[in-house]
């Protein structure tokens, strides 16, 4: 297959590149940026005259539910859904069932993705057997099986001991960990952000230092360990004004943040939308403008969806009783084309944080366009808006944002240079 891109503005954040140019390509990878190779002939053009062509998207937390929750999504529901987000890269974390704590699970995972054809799935591995956290799964048997990190999740460690040893471990093979700091005994029994809005709604709270007493023992035992380490869906501010202490002094973290985090507070819980429902949980205005400005410093550097389908069953329940989680993978770019609108980021530092940023954060070998390279390229119109909901293809329909207008819309998806996603 041989394909061209007219006439795009080709931005690759990697290389700085941000030019009108064509993209051709053949046999899965980029074969020239700008004049065609001599004697090319493409089997199809598409003509993006007016469009943005950036790297594909590389999303670090995307829960696909395969195996074992397959009423919630499966991979090929919630891959295809992320091509038609951009996302041509993502990784998936080891709340499966079984749990991803062994080769099989994580081979059964990319031979299904494989199969599906739609997106590039980097398994993250369960750090320790079935995420009980008493004792460490295979780290190098899970490696070898193509997962690209570790982590607990929100699960607790047995004790701190065991942590320390898990990281000395994972230092030992280079495999880097990622964390998602919430103290198990603060958040005990919480399901909002502790302050006045759950105060008035009745809500039981979850406390700023739930977050930041974790990252606190994390960030002690990342150096005392050298281990490589990322932080996931970071929430307040005084935990991203640690990171940055922690960044300052050399230590070498980076972090994401949910593309919702940076849209919405828990003021916004005041109808006791179900949808609303996320762990860790949605926090003030005050702390939602922090992670704002972290994003735009690059103390944070990368965003992703943190997409979790749900059946409908588990959110048409009260606020208490519904699962956590938003379907979201699908609008990450137009999510966070609104920080664009806003003014705080120009295009090709969004694009950063979307692509250069997370892939660096784990070493993946993607999120930017270079000749000979796969041919992982995102198409989208920045000056069509669309409707979000229109055409959904997550198994999951729980997300606050559908009927809503987003900025742009994304028009096509190339993964390893196959079309995997045409709008319309």
């Amino acid at each position: 297959m041989r394909l061209t891109i007219e006439g795009a503005r080709v931005i690759d954040p990697a290389s700085q590149f941000d030019q009108i140019t064509d993209l051709h390509i053949a046999a899965g990878h980029i074969q020239a940026i700008g004049a065609a190779p001599e004697g090319f002939s493409p089997n199809q053009i598409i003509d993006a005259r007016g469009l943005i062509a950036s790297p594909g998207l590389v999303d670090l937390n995307v829960s696909l539910r395969e195996p074992g929750y397959s009423r919630k999504g499966n991979i090929d529901s919630e891959t295809r859904a992320a091509a038609a987000g951009g996302v041509t890269s993502l990784c998936c974390p080891p709340d499966s069932r079984p749990v991803l704590d062994t080769s099989a699970v994580a081979e059964l995972i990319l031979d299904r993705s494989q199969a599906a054809g739609h997106a590039r799935v980097l398994p993250i591995g369960a750090l320790t057997r079935n995420l009980e956290g008493e004792h460490l799964s295979e780290l190098v048997a899970l490696r070898d099986a193509g997962c690209v990190a570790f982590t607990q999740g929100l699960n607790p460690m047995g004790s701190n001991r065991i942590l320390r040893r898990a990281l000395e471990y994972a230092a030992t093979f280079d495999v880097p960990i990622i964390f998602t700091p919430l103290d198990p005994s603060l958040a005990e029994g919480g399901m909002a952000h502790e302050g006045p809005t759950a105060s008035r709604l009745g809500l039981i709270g979850i406390p700023e230092s739930a977050e930041t007493v974790a990252l606190a023992r994390d960030l002690l035992l990342i150096e005392q360990t050298g281990v490589r380490a990322h932080f996931s869906g970071l929430t307040s501010a005084r935990a991203v004004d640690m990171l940055a202490t922690a960044q300052a002094r050399g230590l070498p973290v980076t972090a994401d943040v949910a593309a919702y985090q940076l849209l919405l507070c828990d003021e916004d819980l005041a109808g006791f939308s179900s949808l609303l429902h996320v762990m860790p949980p949605l926090r003030s205005t005050a702390d939602r403008r922090a992670l704002r400005e972290a994003v735009q410093s690059g103390v944070v550097q990368a965003i992703a969806s943190h997409h979790r389908p749900h059946e409908p069953e588990v959110k048409r329940v009260p606020f208490a009783a519904s699962a956590p989680g938003i379907s979201s993978v699908e609008i990450l770019l137009p999510l966070a084309l609104t920080l664009v609108a806003d003014g705080l980021l120009e295009l090709p530092a969004l694009l950063a944080r979307l692509t250069t940023g997370p892939a660096a954060a784990l070493n993946l070998q993607a999120g930017q366009l270079t000749l000979g390279g796969a041919a992982d390229i995102t198409l989208f119109d920045p000056a069509q808006a669309c409707e979000i909901g229109r055409n959904w293809l997550s198994r999951g329909a729980n997300c606050p944002f559908i009927g809503q207008g987003a900025p742009a819309a994304v028009t096509h998806t190339l993964c390893n240079g196959k079309l995997v996603y045409q709008a319309n």
